[in-house]
C-alpha cells in the first residue's frame, strides 16, 4: 500500500476517535515508521489495539501531557495515559533540547500506554546529531526464571548513534526472545514459533502460536534481569511502580500502562561530531570486513536491515496482510472515514 495513503487513513482514524491532529499524526508516524523499517509487529497492525484502548478508556485521546523540569538535565513527562508515541516523542524532544546546553539529559515518562517501536525515539536523537538511549517498562507479560506465569514485561531497550557514510546504527530489542506482536503475526500466517520462544498459560514449552501465551526472556536470567531492572528504574524514578501492583491482583494493578526512561547525549560536548561519525563508520567497516561464517551471508550491524527495508518500502509501498486491510477498512467504515481505493470496500 502506498505510504501516503496509509498515513492518511490511519491519521483520519485516530482523528475520528478525538485525537488532535498533531497527536494523530505523531502516532501515525511512529506506526508507519515501524512498517517502513520492516518491524510490522509494531506497525499499523497495532491500530485496532490503540482504538480498543481509546474505547475502553485505558488510553486518553485528549491527554494533558505535562513536563516537569526537575533539574537542568532531568525532567519527567506525565503522559496522562497518552499513547506512547505522543508521550515518548515529547520526552525525547525535551531530552534533546536540554542536552544542547547540559551535554546529556534524562527524561522519564510516567503512565503512558503502548510505546510503539522504541527505536523511533532513539533515532530521533540521532537525527539531531546526538546519541539516543531508551528503556521501557510495562505490565508483566513475560516469564521469569523459576516461575511459570507472567512475571515481568518484555521491556525493550534501544540505543542509536549517528554515522557518516553508513545509516544510523540502531539497536532496538526486546528483553524477550519474541514479542507478543510477532507471535500474533505468526499465528495469522500459520507459521510455528522458534524453539524456546514461548510457553503456554500453564508453563508448557510450545512452538504453536495459537497456544503460546507467555514469551520467554532472551538469554534466560539475563533478559529477565534486564527487564526487572528497567522496571525498578522507570517505575521507581517516576514513582509509578507497575510490577508490585500487578502481582497484587487488583483490577487497577492489572490496568495497561507503561513507564519509560529516555536519554539524549550531545556528542559535540565530548568530541567533534564528524570525528564521532568517522569512528562509527570505521567500526562498521571493521565488522563488515570480518570473514563470514557463511560465504553466502552478509554480516550486518544493528539497524542496517531496517534501513534497507525503509528505502525499499518508501519506494514500492508497504505490504499489509489482507486480514489487516479488511480490519482497517471496517474501522474506517464504522467511523465514517474515507477508505483509500487500495483497501477493500465494506
Amino acid at each position: 500500500m502506498p505510504e501516503k495513503s496509509l498515513r492518511t487513513l490511519v491519521s483520519d482514524l485516530f482523528l475520528s476517535y478525538g485525537l488532535t491532529r498533531d497527536h494523530a499524526e505523531t502516532l501515525t508516524d511512529v506506526l508507519v515508521w515501524a512498517n517502513l523499517r520492516g518491524v510490522d509487529s509494531h506497525g499499523v497492525s497495532r491500530v485496532p489495539r490503540y482504538l480498543e484502548l481509546f474505547e475502553n478508556g485505558q488510553a486518553n485521546a485528549r491527554p494533558d501531557v505535562t513536563v516537569d523540569v526537575l533539574r537542568p538535565a532531568i525532567a519527567i513527562v506525565d503522559a496522562d495515559s497518552a499513547p506512547g508515541p505522543v508521550a515518548l516523542t515529547r520526552a525525547m524532544d525535551e531530552a534533546v533540547s536540554m542536552a544542547r546546553s547540559t551535554g546529556a539529559a534524562w527524561v522519564a515518562v510516567r503512565g503512558t500506554v503502548h510505546t510503539g517501536a522504541i527505536g523511533y525515539y532513539t533515532e530521533r536523537a540521532a537525527q539531531y546529531g546526538m546519541a539516543g538511549l531508551g528503556i521501557v517498562a510495562g505490565v508483566p507479560n513475560m516469564a521469569y526464571p523459576g516461575s511459570n506465569t507472567s512475571a515481568v514485561a518484555t521491556s525493550p531497550l534501544s540505543v542509536a548513534v549517528p554515522a557518516g557514510k553508513h545509516p544510523t546504527v540502531t539497536l532496538d530489542m526486546a528483553t524477550a526472545v519474541i514479542a507478543l506482536g510477532r507471535i500474533a503475526q505468526l499465528k495469522a500466517q500459520g507459521k510455528p514459533l522458534p524453539e524456546g520462544a514461548a510457553v503456554t498459560k500453564d508453563g508448557r514449552p510450545t512452538t504453536d502460536p495459537a497456544e503460546a501465551a507467555i514469551p520467554l526472556p532472551v538469554g534466560g536470567a539475563k533478559g529477565a534481569g534486564m527487564s526487572l531492572l528497567f522496571e525498578m528504574l522507570a517505575g521507581g524514578l517516576t514513582a509509578n511502580p507497575i510490577v508490585p501492583a500487578y502481582h497484587g491482583g487488583t483490577e487497577e494493578g492489572r490496568r495497561h500502562r507503561q513507564n519509560a526512561l529516555l536519554m539524549a547525549i550531545d556528542i559535540a560536548a565530548f568530541t567533534p561530531v564528524e570525528q564521532f561519525r568517522s569512528t562509527v563508520d570505521a567500526t562498521v567497516d571493521a565488522i563488515k570486513a570480518l570473514p563470514p561464517s557463511d560465504p553466502d551471508a552478509e554480516i550486518l550491524v544493528p539497524g542496517e536491515r531496517g534501513a534497507r527495508t525503509f528505502d525499499e518500502r518508501s519506494a514500492a509501498g508497504i505490504p499489509l496482510p489482507a486480514k489487516l486491510l479488511a480490519s482497517l477498512s471496517q474501522a474506517a467504515a464504522d467511523k465514517g472515514v474515507a477508505i483509500p481505493e487500495e483497501l477493500p470496500s465494506v
